[in-house]
């Protein structure tokens, strides 16, 4: 016979042993990276312009990482969140990798899904891949993912999932090796959202759950139609007056229900109070029609491919229930390398185990807001260009530039009118439902008094006194936390201070592997492949990957 207390102590024993379980169970990880959005196209940083109501949501309830950095473009970029590694130290420092390049991010690196492999994670990507595909071990199946929904190159049409790029166009659409063509005339956005929601409502809880989901949202597409979305979605944006920036709303309007319709997947499966969901740009706008797009770094200075915080300074948050201090603007200094020893960590991995990597651990300055584990950031270097970019504590220092200067300036639109910031639809929308089904969706209280804080104003004393900076002639030095706008050019007022940062840079660059890039290899020309994208370099003796030859 089983004593009355005999069975509040089993019990008591029961609760304890699932409480310890749930405490170390291992949380979903759920990474989404849009790509080339801008610091002023997130409701969160002070936008009226383009509602983000999913997006928002998280941010408001977890962290709106305000001092956080990427790199200026699309494969570095991709390549640091994989290794933890600058650019500089993997080869990937100049430029993108391109679909008949043969290249890809170096074989020798081990990368974020393998880590989290080793975790007993299970992972997926779906979207954009864009780190080299020329032969099969260069593409995500064999890169530590269980499978792949989505494309290898740069860009493509969002309906017709063609891409245009030197030297040729092509499909680019597949399920892991094999060409989907039955996704065509579908939208990419939501043929990503469906498949990263059909992942979710599939996945074997027993393990954790890492997804990869990379957005070709808001990259535009192929140069006939660069900003494809729904018609009745733009008409709903015809408050907008510049036609381009009306389209480019209706394709984040698009991304923005995505990140909702993944956040209540989670939820409806009961994985959102145990799920880490970060959201990230991959770098800085292409505002005021650069690359055919139409995004707003405001009042940030310059665009994608530049190194000014309107290159570099990237929208992004963080979102978890393992967070013990939200709702919070985090002031921690960020750089994307950290993104894999933070989620290594955050997994319950230990990252002081990982060797030769770039990335510092951010997960309990970020979790608990205590000071950042980093105090300097490499930009990048580029020896081809001749730019050159480093942070170090409050200063600044660039080198050189893009584009012979003409994308150093400011660039809108700023975007802080147009509608009434509706706080109701935050709370509304799927992702607000969703955060508060678990209890942890922020306040309107909270939300007005974060706001305010996340945006960024330049006053109009720091333009009365603008000392101009001029990049094709100098080296020009900010106070990057006092002069966020980089107004005031302080280099001849410090010569000491840009001689040690030009020591950093040095430094740094001493560490740097030569670029990888290559020729453009003709084999890979998609109209030898039946006009697709295809992995050329498996079906060359040598792998296509250095003899050009005429076919």
């Amino acid at each position: 016979m089983i004593l009355l207390r005999d069975t509040a102590w089993i019990l008591s024993l029961f609760y304890s042993v699932t409480l310890i379980a749930c405490e170390t169970r291992k949380p979903n990880i759920i990474f989404i990276v849009a790509d080339d959005l801008g610091w002023n196209d997130v409701g969160f940083h002070g936008s009226n312009q383009i509602p983000t109501p999913n997006i928002d949501a998280l941010a408001y309830s977890g962290l709106i990482l305000n001092n956080y950095y990427v790199t200026a473009l699309c494969t570095p970029s991709r390549s640091a969140i994989m290794t933890g590694k600058y650019p500089i130290h993997t080869g990937m420092q100049h430029m993108i990798v391109y679909g008949a390049e043969a290249r890809g991010l170096p074989l020798t690196e081990k990368l974020l899904p393998q880590y989290l492999q080793d975790l007993g994670y299970e992972n997926h990507i779906v979207g954009k891949w864009h780190l080299g595909s020329y032969k099969r071990e260069y593409t995500p199946t064999f890169r530590g993912f269980k499978s792949h929904l989505g494309y290898w190159t740069g860009h493509h049409d969002y309906n017709e999932h063609t891409a245009m790029e030197t030297p040729g166009w092509g499909l680019d659409m597949r399920r892991n090796l094999s060409i989907a063509y039955d996704l065509h005339g579908k939208y990419s956005t939501d043929v990503f959202t469906e498949e990263s929601v059909r992942i979710i409502k599939n996945h074997n809880i027993s393990k954790p759950l890492f997804l990869y989901l990379a957005h070709a949202a808001v990259h535009s597409g192929n140069p006939y139609n660069p900003l494809p979305a729904p018609d009745d979605v733009v008409k709903s944006f015809s408050f907008i007056k510049n036609y381009s920036r009306q389209r480019f709303a209706a394709v984040l309007s698009k991304l923005d229900q995505s990140v909702g319709a993944v956040t209540q997947a989670l939820a409806d499966r009961g994985l959102l109070s145990n799920s880490l969901i970060v959201f990230t740009t991959d770098n800085g706008g292409p505002a005021n029609n650069f690359n055919l797009n139409a995004a707003s770094n405001f009042p940030l200075k310059g665009v994608k491919n530049t190194l000014w915080e309107g290159g570099v300074r990237g929208s992004a948050l963080l979102w978890s229930p393992l967070i013990r201090k939200p709702n919070r603007i985090a002031k921690q200094r960020m750089h994307l390398v950290d993104w894999l020893p933070t989620l290594i960590d955050a997994a319950g991995g230990d990252s002081r185990q990982i060797m030769d990597i770039d990335g510092v651990t951010q997960w309990k300055a970020l979790s608990n807001n205590e000071p950042s584990n980093r105090t300097e950031i490499l930009h990048n270097i580029d020896d081809i260009l001749g730019n050159a970019a480093i942070t170090v504590g409050s200063w600044k220092l660039l080198k050189g530039t893009t584009y012979n200067g003409s994308w150093d300036n400011w660039y809108g639109p700023s975007g802080r009118t147009g509608y009434h910031y509706n706080v109701q639809q935050i709370m509304d929308c799927p992702a607000g439902k969703a955060l508060l089904r678990i209890n942890k969706a922020a306040t309107v209280q909270q939300i007005l008094d974060m706001r305010p804080q996340a945006t960024i104003n330049c006053s109009i004393s720091d333009f009365s006194h603008q000392v101009n900076c001029n990049l094709l002639e100098e080296l020009c030095l900010f106070n990057i936390e006092e002069d966020p706008c980089e107004v005031n050019n302080k280099a001849k007022s410090f010569p000491d201070v840009v001689a040690h940062l030009l020591e950093r840079l040095d430094s740094y660059n001493k560490t740097a592997i030569p670029p990888g890039n290559l020729p453009l290899d003709p084999r890979g020309n998609p109209k030898y492949w039946n006009h697709v994208w295809t992995n050329f370099g498996d079906y060359f003796p040598d792998g296509g990957a250095t003899t050009v030859i005429n076919i």
